[in-house]
């Protein structure tokens, strides 16, 4: 009977969070100090494996360190083929690495970031207008791309843009933020480019065939804030998932929270001043035919004064109907294909941010 109550009490209290429009922040401005069931997450969900927390080889995989890749040097042969080396490597082992030097400046990182916390902290009233479920919409806030009874819910609001490659697309991001997102996309476009020509060669192929398939033409932003959490160790800042696309690429900030699967155990992703994560994605894991490799990660909530802002960059195809599947190339006797050819717009049904 416990059971049936709670999903009733989780049942009122989506609807009354739908309803206001304000998101969690609007939680967090009303004083909330205790969680709402509907934020609450089983404990299981939130232990970091499913060794021993005494293990030995729990620990080794713990203190392993994260891996980052320095792109200085990147028209220069030689270095060249270290960084292709680096990315092979990595994208086979973790799926997931730190990109310093990477071509964007500091100040214009700095900038989204702040522009991006001053959308979220918009007094209720104007932030209102640009909050939709409806996921078609090139630009749209909410919190939690699913609101299910069933599902817990994470302690995450979003502003999500879309079709970034269309410049009319610019011009529906709120004013607060456009200035600084058109900037940081201009950026984006350049370590796009020198991404796509590595990735190329790091499997084996022209430094324009990833381009040539049109994998990376397509950009979107989905741009999270993580309100201070009364009780963060109830709750989640984001479920555990895997990326849909071919490749994101992610700011964080000073807070941290990020963590990686690796090996079983849940690895922390320290913040480095600057730095953008790369991550594979699900369509990158099929094309390779399961070479680099697109894994779970999740946002634990810290106990915090400031809240956490992330913004991911998803580069993905704009052809929604083009059919992708293992790259020919890395098909061998050796290496026997494993996927199927999937359509992209059908594949990302499933997921909304």
């Amino acid at each position: 009977m416990a059971a049936i109550v709670d999903c009733d009490q989780r049942e009122k209290e989506l609807k009354a969070f739908d309803e206001s429009k304000a998101g969690v922040k609007g939680l967090a401005d009303a004083g909330v100090t205790k969680l709402p069931i509907m934020f609450i997450h089983p404990p299981e969900n939130l232990l970091n494996s499913s060794f021993p927390e005494d293990d030995e080889q729990y620990h080794k995989i713990r203190n392993l360190q994260f891996p980052v890749i320095d792109l200085s040097g990147f028209d220069n042969s030689e270095r060249r083929k270290e960084i292709v080396n680096d990315i092979n490597k990595e994208a086979e082992s973790w799926g997931f690495f730190q990109l310093v030097n990477h071509g964007i400046p500091l100040g214009v990182i700095e900038g989204i970031q702040k522009s991006i916390r001053g959308f979220h902290e918009l007094p209720q009233e104007e932030k209102v207008k640009w909050y939709s479920r409806d996921f078609t919409q090139k630009v749209n806030f909410f919190s939690n791309g699913d609101l299910k009874v069933s599902t817990p819910a994470d302690w995450r609001d979003t502003l999500s843009c879309k079709v970034l490659e269309d410049p009319e697309s610019f011009e529906a991001i709120p004013q607060v933020c456009r200035r600084e997102v058109s900037e940081y996309m201009k950026r984006i476009d350049g370590v796009q480019e020198k991404l796509s020509e590595l990735f190329s060669e790091a499997l084996g192929l022209s430094s324009d065939y990833l381009a040539s398939t049109g994998c990376f033409k397509s950009r979107s932003l989905a741009c999270h804030y993580f309100p201070i959490c009364p009780e963060p160790h109830l709750t989640m800042g984001g479920t555990k998932h895997s990326d849909l696309g071919f490749l994101t690429l992610l700011l964080q900030d000073s807070v941290g929270g990020l963590q990686v699967l690796h090996q079983n155990v849940w690895i922390d992703v320290p913040p480095v001043k600057g730095a953008l994560l790369a991550n594979i994605g699900d369509m990158m894991q099929i094309i390779t035919n399961g070479k680099f490799k697109s894994v779970e990660h999740r946002v634990l909530m810290k106990p915090t004064v400031e809240p956490r802002i992330s913004i991911a960059c998803f580069l993905g195809t704009d052809d929604l109907q083009k059919p992708y599947g293992p790259i020919k190339e890395l098909i061998s006797e050796n290496s026997p294909q494993i996927y199927s050819e999937v359509k992209f717009g059908e594949y990302m049904k499933k997921y909304k941010l």
